[in-house]
């Protein structure tokens, strides 16, 4: 699964995830795209199991961009555990998504195999998504 190899901050602060994505919010190498209509929490086995249907459904043909990386960890304290004594033990990673990040991108393909590829793999994730074309990015 994904994870960085090295972060400066074990634990983070929480944050709020308000207004649309300033960065990575057009298409920039490939031809397809799927992209964020909301905000949410991607976690790593979100990121792997929608690129895992798109390399399916593609049958390995053409190419696969992953514009998103699980750069914050989510912490959890124990089952059981009485409230207070500190922030608890990191537990997974995730990707902060806003409106209108680009998550995938794929090229080498026709169209109705990349927006099948595509609207199956937004179908694996927590929050709506759009495919778009590199002519009409609406």
């Amino acid at each position: 699964m994904l994870s960085p190899k090295k972060v400066k901050h074990r634990k983070v602060f929480k944050g709020r995830m308000k207004g649309a994505a300033q960065r990575g919010c057009s298409i920039s190498f490939g031809d397809y795209a799927l992209k964020a209509t909301c905000c949410g929490y991607m976690s790593n086995q979100q990121i792997e199991a929608a690129r895992i249907t798109i390399n399916r459904t593609m049958k390995r043909g053409g190419k696969v961009w992953i514009r998103v990386f699980p750069d914050k960890p989510l912490t959890k304290k124990p089952a059981e555990t009485r409230m207070g004594k500190g922030k608890g033990s990191p537990e997974s990673w995730v990707a902060v998504i806003k409106p209108g990040t680009i998550l995938y991108e794929i090229t080498g393909v026709s169209e109705e195999i990349a927006v099948k590829a595509l609207s199956l793999a937004g179908a694996k994730l927590p929050f709506s998504t759009k495919v778009i074309t590199k002519r009409n990015t609406l």
